[in-house]
């Protein structure tokens, strides 16, 4: 019999979710998030992952290229994408091999998210961050 993990009745507290032993994502070029692993890699080789994100107000992640599908779904806040686009409290996103991103809440957020394959780090290239966004990285990175 496999291993099952219950948390129950997540809509309960606006997704604080105190109890679960969140997790400081120490990474570079990453600020504030928090995590709470679901799954992970059974070996030295990520191949799947799904975790909990929550980003505090004003928290981000590093800049990053995927190199297998990642599933995001807001479970409560705002998340916002580096391509200017915000996604709300019930969005899906979906993302497929080769995408470049990086994730950020101006307002604070929690996030289901499922990587298929692991990510990369990388540089932003010329137009892949939105001008809007733009500022918002460089004061975050003060």
């Amino acid at each position: 019999m496999s291993d099952i993990e219950v948390i129950r009745n997540v809509f309960r507290s606006g997704f604080s979710l105190e109890e679960l032993d969140w997790v400081s994502w120490v990474e570079p070029g990453r600020t504030g998030v928090d995590h709470y692993p679901l799954w992970g890699p059974d070996g030295a080789e990520e191949v799947s992952v799904g975790l909990l994100l929550r980003f505090p107000a004003g928290a981000h992640g590093d800049f990053h290229e995927h190199l297998g599908h990642e599933l995001m779904l807001v479970l409560d806040g705002t998340l916002d994408h580096s391509d200017g686009r915000s996604f709300v409290k019930g969005d899906l996103i979906v993302e497929g091999p080769g995408t470049r991103h990086q994730m950020s809440s101006a307002e604070g957020c929690t996030v289901l998210a499922i990587r298929t394959r692991p990510a990369a780090p990388r540089e932003a290239r010329s137009g892949e961050v939105a001008d809007s966004r733009a500022g918002v990285y460089a004061a975050q990175e003060r």
